[in-house]
Formats: C-alpha cells, sequence, structure tokens
C-alpha cells in the first residue's frame, strides 16, 4: 500500500478559486509542469521561492509514493521586452550588449540557474526541455491552430484571433478576466501593428533583418511565440490533459491564460485540471524589481557581501524561511525575519541532533502517532509548510521534555519521531542536518559576542575610543558589526 492512498491532499485551484480534493488523472501517477526561466540574467530570490515552493511539492508527492513525471522549462528564444510581441528578444539583448552569440548567453545562465538550484539543495525535475530544441512541435502547433480557424497569417507571423476564440470558449478563465473589460482598457494601435486586434498574441514572429535567432517556418524565417513554447513542451512530455500546471503568480496573465487558449484551440480540451500559483517575494516590504533596484540575487545574501542585510545566510535557512510562509502569500525578506529563521533553524537542527540521546523508557507518555499524522494533515492540506513547521518545533518540545525527565519514550515511538522528523525535516523540506558547530557558527559566534559584550561595556563607561577600536579591528580581518534596534550582530566577509 502506498501512502497516497491514506493521504488525500487538498489543492488550492488557481482556475476555480477553491481547494479541491487531488485526484490524479491516471491512478498512482503524476504529470506535473512548472515554468521555467528564461536564461538572459542570473536568476534572482523571487524565482528561486517559485521554484522552491514546486520543490517541495515534487519531494511530497514523490514521499506519498507518486511516480511524478516533473517537467520544467528553459525559455531560450521568443521571450521579447516586457513581455510582449514586439521588441527585441531578451536574450538576443543580452547579446548584443555583451558581444557574444546568444547561445553562450543561454549557456551562462542555464549554468548558473542549475549552480544556484543545487546550492539550495533542489531535486531536478524529471524532463528539462528547451524551447529551441521543440521549434518543430511549435510549428505544427501553429498549423493546427490555423486548421481549426483560431489563428491568421500577417507578413510572415502568425497571430492566435481571440476574438474568433472567445465566440465558443472563454478567455480569461484563469486569471478571470473578461474579454469585454480587456477591450475597454487597451489603446489604439493607431495601425503599429499587423494584428487584426489588440488582444491577439504571436504564435509565430516574422524575424526583422537585425534578429540573429531564427528558424525558416512555412510562414517565415522567424521565431515561436513565448506562450507557444510551454503549451508544446508541456504536452509533448505530459500529453493533452495532465494533472498540475505551475508558476510564478505574475505568469497567470497573460501567460498561462494564452496557454489554456493554445492547447483548447488546437486539442478541443482544457490542458490541465489543477492550476497552482506562488506568490510574490518582496524586499523590504516593497516588490522586488530590476528596474528599481530593489532587489538581491541569491550568490550575494549567501555570501553577505550585500549592503542590505547584517550578515551571510547559509542555504538551508533561506530555505528554511521560505517553507515559513504558505507558497500563496506575500513574502517579504527582511534581515529580522532570516535572524528570526535562523535562530529557528539551528534550535529545530540541535533538537534533531538531541535525539541519538534520548534515554527510552518502558512507556510513551506522548502520542507520536497522532503528532506524525498532525504533519501529513499540514502537507495534504495545500501543502501547508508553516502548520508543518510548527508540529516539527511541538516535536522539539517533546525532546527537551524527555532530556529533561519531564516526558518519557519508548524505544519504539523513539524511533518513530526520529524518522518522521527526519523525513519532513530533509526529505520532504529539503533543509540540510546542520548544527552550528558543522556549520563553523558556534566558536566564531561565541568569540564575535564576547568582543561585542566588551564594546557595549565600552560604550556604556563612554570609552568610544575602545568601541571602535574593537569595531575598526573586527573589520580589518573581514567582521563587520551592524548596530541595530534588536542589538548589534555580524557578517563575515
Amino acid at each position: 500500500m502506498q501512502l497516497y492512498e491514506s493521504n488525500q491532499i487538498k489543492i488550492h485551484n488557481s482556475l476555480t478559486g477553491k481547494k479541491e480534493q487531488f485526484k490524479p488523472i491516471s491512478e498512482g501517477h503524476i504529470g506535473m509542469y512548472v515554468c521555467g526561466p528564461t536564461v538572459y540574467s542570473h536568476v534572482h530570490l523571487g524565482n528561486v521561492r517559485t521554484f522552491m515552493s514546486f520543490d517541495m511539492v515534487f519531494r511530497y508527492l514523490r514521499h506519498l509514493g507518486y511516480k511524478v513525471r516533473y517537467v520544467r522549462n528553459i525559455t531560450d528564444a521568443g521571450h521579447l521586452e516586457n513581455d510582449a510581441d514586439a521588441g527585441e528578444d531578451k536574450i538576443t539583448k543580452k547579446a548584443r550588449l555583451e558581444q557574444i552569440e546568444p547561445m553562450e548567453v543561454v549557456q551562462r545562465y542555464t549554468v548558473d540557474f542549475h549552480n544556484i538550484l543545487n546550492t539550495f539543495n533542489f531535486l531536478p525535475p524529471s524532463i528539462e526541455p528547451t524551447a529551441t530544441g521543440h521549434i518543430i512541435e511549435q510549428i505544427e502547433l501553429i498549423n493546427t491552430i490555423i486548421q481549426n480557424g483560431f489563428a491568421y497569417e500577417v507578413n510572415g507571423s502568425v497571430y492566435f484571433d481571440v476574438y474568433k476564440f472567445n465566440e465558443t470558449h472563454e478567455y480569461g478563465k484563469l486569471s478571470k478576466r473578461k474579454l469585454e473589460d480587456l477591450i475597454h482598457n487597451t489603446r489604439e494601435l493607431d495601425g503599429q501593428t499587423d494584428k487584426r486586434n489588440p488582444q491577439d498574441f504571436a504564435l509565430w514572429k516574422k524575424a526583422e533583418p537585425q534578429h540573429i535567432m531564427r528558424w525558416p517556418s512555412p510562414w517565415s524565417d522567424g521565431f515561436p511565440g513565448w506562450h507557444l513554447e510551454c503549451t508544446a513542451m508541456s504536452t509533448k512530455y505530459l500529453g493533452d490533459h495532465f494533472d498540475i500546471h505551475g508558476g510564478g503568480m505574475d505568469l497567470k496573465f497573460p501567460h498561462h491564460e494564452c496557454e489554456i487558449a493554445q492547447n483548447e484551440a488546437a486539442k478541443g480540451k482544457s490542458p490541465v485540471n489543477y492550476w497552482m500559483h506562488a506568490n510574490m517575494l518582496e524586499l523590504n516590504g516593497q516588490r522586488m524589481s530590476k528596474t528599481t533596484g530593489n532587489i538581491i540575487n541569491p550568490d550575494e545574501l549567501l555570501s553577505g557581501n550585500n549592503s542590505i542585510f547584517s550578515k551571510a545566510y547559509s542555504p538551508s535557512v533561506i530555505r528554511f524561511f521560505i517553507a515559513q510562509s504558505s507558497y500563496r502569500s506575500v513574502l517579504d525578506l527582511t534581515d529580522d525575519g532570516l535572524l528570526a529563521s535562523e535562530k529557528g533553524f539551528f534550535r529545530l537542527m540541535e533538537g534533531i541532533h538531541m535525539l541519538d540521546s534520548l534515554k527510552v523508557s518502558d512507556t510513551s507518555s506522548i502520542d507520536v502517532e497522532t503528532w506524525k499524522q498532525a504533519c501529513y494533515n499540514a502537507m495534504n492540506d495545500d501543502f501547508n509548510t508553516p502548520i508543518l513547521i510548527a508540529h516539527l518545533f511541538e516535536a522539539i518540545k517533546y525532546i527537551n521534555q524527555i532530556k529533561e525527565g519531564k516526558s518519557t519514550i519508548n524505544a519504539e515511538d523513539l524511533k518513530l519521531l526520529k524518522d518522521t522528523i527526519h523525513t519532513f525535516a530533509f526529505e520532504i523540506l529539503g533543509l540540510e542536518n546542520l548544527t552550528k558547530k558543522e556549520a563553523g557558527m558556534d566558536k566564531l559566534s561565541g568569540a564575535v559576542d564576547i568582543l561585542i559584550k566588551l564594546r557595549q561595556d565600552a560604550r556604556a563607561n563612554k570609552d568610544f575610543a575602545l568601541s571602535d577600536k574593537i569595531r575598526d579591528e573586527l573589520a580589518e580581518v573581514g567582521i563587520q558589526l551592524k548596530d541595530g534596534k534588536e542589538g548589534t550582530t555580524f557578517s563575515v566577509s
């Protein structure tokens, strides 16, 4: 018997706006597609948060015994600036600015993407297709949509006819947008486009003479539309109808909306049963944005080489911080939040390490079986990692009570407690089994804490020369002190 037979999952389906009981199309098997990165720049922490959310979903589904085919694509062509149908390809622009080949850009940032995800202990997807590796499939898909009457060709470009589609289908069902409202809120384009209507979107674009990335097609030398790529790749590997499609909230419209329309126009059926969307990551209360500069890359946070945070943080601490919030909630990345998560992470790890030294008794005063089921219940409820973590800390409370002789546990329950907490902390949340000592933090933290205390005493005695001397000499050896409302912290550069 597989675990999924006794654990009924509920998933918040963006298509219906409700939590629904999950029932796979084929018993014991799950097809899951998640929109991957456009590899023209370093992956930022907002992207990491989205992919980490689905990494934990993937881990849990596999733990339950499902055979999961997880497809996460790489967009290496066709994604134009501002997610539009006109303008320059993001990868081509980067190649032009750096005076290198577009595929050098793709290779550089694909490697960077994989390195970052490996650092954060991600499991690799089952298949990682690229847009440029599926040009033939995209051309065939466009031909089918044209033949079915939902697309038209103009001057070598092919556009999806949203108006025609909406006569027999519902465009906007995922994002809950009405076509009439979209029309009302769209300005006239004054003949600057080949589109029949502003809401139509490109399936194939004729390449301008200066456009480097191009492929032959029945309509022109050109390149596929960004939305089309995901439809072609998801259905090739998961079929015309599959279980779960995930991505960031910002992709719901127009990207995922267009995916649904393309699939219904080509295949006559809606492609996905459960749409899942991870919410945004903010930085100090504001949306992360490259244009405003309110952004931080993973390497900067991991190394401490930034002007925003007081210290460097380990990958597992950042992963733990992200897991403390529901994937559907906006998450604000702050120094105070990370410092609190770091304390919580090491408290959890130290409690887990304490398991091996616990004394067993003939009886148990702790109901481990009920606690274990509560952990499963949390993950079964739309992958509720914050509630799961609360249950893990409940286990740490039990461990401390047993250590202090206030509670008892027998050998069988101790094994169950240990196996369960290891499963959820390491296998499902993907944390590293790491204590402060193993992280090399205990001795350094202890030594710096002594110096911080001496500096505080010096300042209290108005001995500012000694206070400054401690700060400056620590800085000379790469230890930066930062005074804040919660006290003094340090970072190592």
